[in-house]
């Protein structure tokens, strides 16, 4: 029987999608700056209100760089009418009471919300992350240690295979073509798909999936897909790099296995956002 007491004390881990999503941010020091970057990675829309002469270098660079991302207010919080069509909002300010005052206004309107430095006034946590292209990993400690998250994180970076965030860019322009050649949702087609990509990962090795380029997976896809088998590197026209001492190859079929598990995770936090609308 599996044991079921460790099950608990933990956070969901979900790849947020906050594409074209408008997020509040309270805030413009030190720690707002790094909300704001990771907010203009996921392609999100920032409102940002902050007196001037609060606002971090970065934050200022960040407001000049992308005018039409960030719409910013030179000025405090002025109360529930700022949380007007807000899907997420961040605060970043010294005032305990004024973040715990819009934390309360933001969750009677089932507004999810990160209040920096208060784990009680917060639905959702910012851990330390890797982004190397398309790939990110985030290391949580539950808002318990941000310091020892950021050292656990340069050691799991250090021992990440040098290519990882190409290589995960091309097998993603792989799938894409996967999919448009045998288009298509569930069923048999969708599981030999999803086998196929699967042996390519694992079959591969990192640093080779890291060189395909349009030739090559047009090769892949007729000599490989269409017969039910997976070519090698060569046998596709490339040729390979000097080898790298950090590659292994099973860190392609951890880096395949995360992106599903993310894809579905991010499916699950969309439905519940579409219901507090």
């Amino acid at each position: 029987m599996t044991d079921t007491a460790p099950l608990s004390g933990g956070s969901l881990l979900l790849a947020w999608q906050l594409k074209d999503k408008n997020v509040l941010i309270v805030g413009g020091g030190d720690v707002a700056s790094g909300r704001i970057e990771s907010v203009l990675v996921a392609d999100a829309h920032v409102t940002l209100i902050s007196p001037s002469a609060g606002l971090h270098p970065l934050t200022k660079r960040f407001i000049e760089r992308y005018p039409e991302r960030i719409t910013y207010h030179d000025r405090t919080f002025g109360g529930v009418a700022d949380l007007e069509r807000a899907d997420m909002v961040l605060t970043a300010i010294d005032d305990v009471e004024k973040s715990r005052e819009i934390c309360a206004l933001a969750r009677a309107r089932r507004i999810p919300i990160n209040v920096a430095d208060i784990p009680p006034s917060c639905d959702f946590y910012f851990g330390s992350q890797i982004r190397s292209g398309p790939l990110q990993v985030m290391i949580s400690t539950n808002g318990q240690s941000p310091k020892l998250a950021n050292i656990i994180r340069k050691q799991i970076e250090q021992s990440l295979p040098e290519n990882a965030g190409e290589a995960v860019e091309k097998v993603g322009v792989l799938r894409s073509k996967l999919r448009e050649r045998a288009p298509g949702v569930g069923g048999e087609l969708g599981k030999r798909r999803m086998r196929w990509m699967i042996d390519v990962c694992t079959n591969w090795e990192m640093e080779d999936l890291a060189l395909l380029d349009e030739d090559m997976m047009a090769k892949l896809l007729d000599d490989g897909w269409e017969k039910n088998q997976v070519p090698g590197l060569e046998e596709v026209g490339g040729s390979k790099r000097r080898p790298s001492a950090s590659t292994h190859k099973t860190a392609s079929v951890w880096l395949l296995s995360a992106a599903a598990f993310s894809a579905g995770a991010a499916c699950t936090v969309a439905v519940l956002l579409a219901r507090r609308h």
